[in-house]
Parts: structure tokens; sequence; C-alpha cells
């Protein structure tokens, strides 16, 4: 299955977390504390010049460097010990821009009145035929697009979802649809968006959170992301308020009924598929249902769906080993304590501000990463 894009220091806010006493990563994190209540595929072509990098040749003990490192002005460095990036506020607006210049439009969708489960989780039957299919938009997920520039029609090639947090401004999407080879400074988030639609608004990141060992080698066991986001355009305002949010749950255990969701990148409406999540390694997690396409990278994997809400535990992205599966198979990484450590992370840090100095001067030393799979 083609995905979307597909040394280590101490993550930032570690010692913050300590202090402040975080629940332990077995724990559900929800509203209030915690509770227990329970892929684009690598499909965004690199932007502009990513193709030529750096060509060496060696000739008896003498290495030529032939060619210089592409640029790629929607492509930064970032905080490569930490894995962070704080976006500049000019990008997303002008991300957000490009959006609504092409065949999008906000417009408003029916309140979400109430924002989080809390009542029985209804049960999962696994879907007939296991296919997944199209399924009616949940204000919680949305598509993900990185319009490459304002003239050119945009296109979303990732899924992300609103995940519960302190500050209300979070969501998760994999790694790899926010970062390959430099994180990409312009990205939108359309929660529910349909038929052309963004009815919760357009979002853009204010920081973006990614383990530094999927910055340095891919590793499919980090392949997740938090971004904390603001409404383009608009002062103030938290997603969570307007949408809702999945809680989210570490250290679940395999094999329990679940349900995935994607946007094909072809589509504005999202594809969905009721199976379970079972164990492929103690790293890994997969989902057995064909149908998910380019554009379904970042896409949740929920258990523990609460019926008035349309939300429930979320448990893993579609991302990981393989660049997040094949035409039969989608894979995720397993949140553990890792995953759990990167996300007390992108809670405590904060969201808003400018960006960091020098960022896009770095990505010039960028290097391209290996061909994404589409």
């Amino acid at each position: 299955m083609a995905t979307s894009e597909r040394g280590t220091a101490p993550a930032d806010g570690a010692g913050a977390d300590q202090d402040a006493g975080m629940a332990s990563v077995a724990d559900c994190l929800g509203p209030g504390g915690p509770t227990c209540t329970g892929r684009g595929r690598a499909g965004v072509p690199l932007r502009a010049t990513l193709a030529l990098g750096v060509l060496t040749v060696v000739v008896g003990s003498t290495a030529l460097a032939l060619g210089s490192p592409s640029r790629d002005p929607l492509l930064a460095a970032g905080d490569t010990t930490t894995g962070s990036y704080l976006a500049a506020r000019a990008d997303g607006d002008q991300a957000a821009t490009a959006v609504l210049a092409g065949p999008y439009q906000e417009r408003p969708g029916p309140p979400v009145t109430a924002r989080y489960g809390g009542g029985t989780a209804a049960p999962l039957a696994a879907s007939r035929p296991l296919q997944a299919a199209p399924a009616a938009p949940s204000p919680a997920v949305g598509a993900l697009f990185s319009p490459a520039d304002d003239d050119g029609e945009p296109f979303h090639h990732c899924t992300a979802s609103v995940v519960h947090a302190p500050a209300g401004d979070l969501i998760v999407t994999a790694a790899h649809c926010v970062h390959d080879g430099g994180f990409r400074t312009r990205l939108v988030f359309a929660p529910g968006l349909h038929d052309g639609f963004a009815p919760y608004g357009l979002w853009v990141p204010t920081r973006i959170q990614i383990d530094p060992r999927w910055i340095s080698d891919r590793d499919p066991d980090h392949d997740v992301a938090f971004l904390r986001v603001r409404r383009a355009g608009r002062a103030g305002g938290r997603i969570e308020d307007v949408t809702g949010a999945e809680r989210i749950r570490f250290d679940a255990p395999a094999g329990r009924p679940a349900q995935l969701t994607g946007y094909p990148e072809d589509q504005d409406t999202p594809v969905s598929c009721r199976h379970t999540a079972d164990a492929q390694s103690p790293t890994q997690l997969r989902f057995a249902c064909p149908g998910f396409p380019n554009g379904t990278s970042g896409g949740p994997m929920l258990t523990d769906l609460d019926p008035a809400t349309g939300t429930g535990s979320l448990i893993g992205v579609i991302g990981g080993l393989e660049g997040g599966g094949d035409d039969l198979v989608s894979y995720s990484s397993r949140f553990g304590k890792d995953i759990a450590a990167l996300y007390r992370r992108a809670i405590t840090n904060p969201g808003p501000g400018a960006a960091q100095p020098g960022s896009r001067a770095a990505a010039s030393a960028v290097m391209p990463p290996a061909a994404p799979r589409s």
C-alpha cells in the first residue's frame, strides 16, 4: 500500500512532565485527567527541487562532491535534537489561503454538543464485507493538506484527528505526513471535510512534535506526530471545543475490535472499516482490511466508540511498518511508553510563538529522503 510520504537528546519538557506528576503510560488520558474507557500514505511528492541532492564519487582515496544540496522552501530542518518545529504564523495563513483558493470553502456544520464519549461503548462488529467503505464524516477526523503554492490546486495527502489535550489544541497523524527530509512548513487540517466543504474551519500548526528517531533513520516504531493547532486567520478558539476529540490510550492490548478511518487523496469523504487491531510485533499493530489507499496515512485507529459522540479511544494511526502497509493490511506504531512521552512533550511545550531562528535557512542542508511509496 502506498502511504503518504510515506543519537538523541532527552525530549524537551521531560523534566516538566516529571514535576507535574503525569499519569503512567498505561493510563488512558481523557478530559479531566486519566481515564480508561478504553495512513498521506507516502504519496505527497517532495516539492520543487528535492531530487538532486549530493552525488559523491570516490576516485582513489579522493571523494568528489558533485552538485550541491537541493533546497525546498516548503521544508525546514527544525530542531532535530528534540524533533520539534515551531511554525511561522505566515506559513499557516498562506497555506490556508491556498486551500480556499482552490475548490474548497468553509461552511458551518452542525454544532458538536457532546465533546467526549462517556457512556457505554458500542460493540464493534466486523465490517461485512471486510472492505473499507465510504463513511459519514466525523467532526474530530479530517484531511491534512500541504499546498505547494497559491496557484496550484490543493489536495490532501494525509489524514489526522483531534486528540484530547489540556489546552484543547492537539491533533495527531503519522510522522511521515509532516516530516520527510524536513518539516513541512505549510500544513492545513480540515476536520469533518466533505464534498469540498470544511464545516469546522481550517486549522494550521503552531508546533509539531515527532520523535528524533524518525528524523535520524525513519524508525517505523516512531511514525507518529502531534501538532498543536490554531484557527487559520482568526484569533482565539480551541479546536477541541469545535469538533470534540478522541481520547488517547497507551499500552492497549492487541486483538480488540477497532475502527480504522482515513481520507483517500482523491476523495473528500472518508472511508472506514471495522475489524481487529492485532499484534504484528511488540512495537507494531496490524489491521487486516483492504481499501485504504493513498491519503489515508495518519488516520485514527479507534476502540470503544461512543455512539452518542462517534469518538473513541485512539490506540494508533496508519503508518509505521512499510510506511503504513499495502493494499490488504494497514499498520500502526504501537502506542507505548515512547509515544506517551511524545504526547506529554507535545502538551507541555508552548504552542504559538515565533518560528525558530534560521529554521528555513537550515532547510538548505536537508538531504533528499528515500523515494516515497505512492
